[in-house]
């Protein structure tokens, strides 16, 4: 049989690849063997006869490029929006930098209770400060914004019968990375039960909606983008008073997590943990990094009795 491609006979080796290549890449020769072995295999894969497949050095070049761009490095952010989740969110400050460096490279006591010298909660310290800062008689905190709510979902809403979950329909938004909140609900095991409409919803939509399957009442802050005109939606004093008579949980999802008035620098109202906390809502959730200007990490704040729930769930450590 003849050969469709005889230039692929003049490839050459990996390892003479690796020899013109000799320390110049800067990858460990596990990756660098690797990229070079794909690239080989795709053209002999190809059906061209071109003889410019046999000079395979530009399409290593190209590919070890690309490789080197795919790695954690400084750019400057010049899309005007300051938090930006592609590009790393919330630089840490310099001062919180050092202390990370130096926590980094020492064994430090995060699992270690240095009084009793036996195994200790993680991050109490954390917690208690973040409880002191969002006025919240509890604090924990698990990787981000969406698994704070799912671990919420996951303890309080995904044993059926009992597993749904009221939300308005004004409120089923799609947060960064095309992730949703109904398929962050459904994904946690929860039943969704939408109420009102797009634009309005009213308080009797929720409590009309509330039955023995009801888990809970979730409220999501529209925090990255707002709707006016003919809209109408309860307050959330309205809805925790609501929860509360119907003995049901109330759950309410900051996202960005405003810790001080942002009036006088933004001229807008954007509420704060301690202000729903105040308004009655059971639990807050907010996002770490963003307007705290910290680490990635998703805020759970309120009631100690089910902050101590969560902290006992199994997906908690997973979180």
């Amino acid at each position: 049989m003849i050969d469709p491609n005889p230039n692929r006979r003049a490839l050459p080796s990996v390892d003479r690849i690796l020899r013109d290549l000799g320390d110049s890449t800067g990858f460990p020769r596990p990756v660098l063997t690797s990229v070079i072995r794909r690239v080989l295999a795709a053209a002999r894969d190809a059906n061209s006869n071109d003889a410019a497949t046999t000079d395979i050095m530009p399409q290593i070049h190209a590919a070890l490029e690309d490789l080197a761009r795919s790695r954690l490095q400084p750019v400057i952010n010049g899309t005007g929006v300051i938090i930006h989740t592609n590009l790393g969110r919330a630089p840490l400050s310099t001062t919180a930098a050092a202390h990370l460096i130096e926590a980094a490279t020492h064994y430090t006591n995060l699992e270690y209770d240095l009084s009793t010298g036996q195994r200790g909660p993680r991050a109490p310290y954390l917690e208690q400060a973040l409880a002191l800062l969002c006025a919240a008689e509890s604090a924990t905190l698990v990787n981000n914004c969406a698994a704070a709510l799912v671990l919420i979902l996951r303890h309080f809403a995904s044993t059926p019968p009992r597993n749904q979950v009221i939300i308005s329909r004004g409120e089923l938004i799609q947060i960064g990375g095309g992730f949703r909140v109904p398929e962050i609900l459904e994904s946690a095991g929860a039943s969704l039960h939408e109420v009102g409409t797009t634009n309005k919803t009213t308080l009797a939509d929720y409590d009309r909606a509330i039955t023995d399957r009801t888990a809970l009442i979730l409220k999501v802050h529209r925090s990255n983008f707002y709707m006016a005109g003919f809209v109408e939606s309860p307050a959330t004093a309205q809805l925790a008073a609501l929860a509360a008579q119907r003995n049901i949980p109330f759950i309410e999802d900051l996202g960005t997590g405003a810790i001080f008035p942002t009036e006088p620098l933004a001229g807008e109202h954007e509420p704060t943990p301690a202000e729903i906390l105040h308004q009655g809502a059971d639990l807050v959730t907010f996002s770490g990094d963003k307007l705290l200007g910290g680490p990635q990490a998703g805020i759970i704040v309120g009631r100690a009795a089910l902050i101590a729930k969560l902290s006992g769930n199994p997906m908690k450590r997973a979180l």
